[in-house]
């Protein structure tokens, strides 16, 4: 499975330049061998799949609900949407993250 393998990417925005930050960052061979220890980059993503319904800058950013209203969007396009699969991205705070990869069967 790899990155480019998602019909919907539902990445939280703690901060708008956050995103763009960890896009880049997918995308470059020197951060992803030397941080990622990965043979090269993730690559990047079709931009047209990345918070299709609105992101935490858009959507609002309630503390303890968010991960809730990320799980609940990309659950309901997977619902209309046959045989698809999304991948969610939350940064939280001490400089955690959680990802999870959601499908419709």
């Amino acid at each position: 499975l790899s990155l480019q393998d998602f019909d919907f990417y539902e990445i939280h925005e703690a901060f708008s330049g956050q995103v763009l930050c960890a896009l880049k960052a997918w995308e470059s061979d020197d951060y992803c061998t030397r941080v990622l220890k990965r043979d090269k980059s993730l690559g990047s993503i079709d931009l047209t799949k990345l918070n299709i319904k609105g992101g935490s800058v858009a959507l609002g950013h309630p503390y303890a609900a968010t991960g809730t209203r990320i799980v609940g969007n990309l659950a309901k396009m997977l619902h209309e949407k046959s045989n698809a699969r999304g991948l969610i991205s939350i940064c939280t705070a001490g400089g955690m993250g959680v990802a999870a990869i959601l499908e419709s069967v």
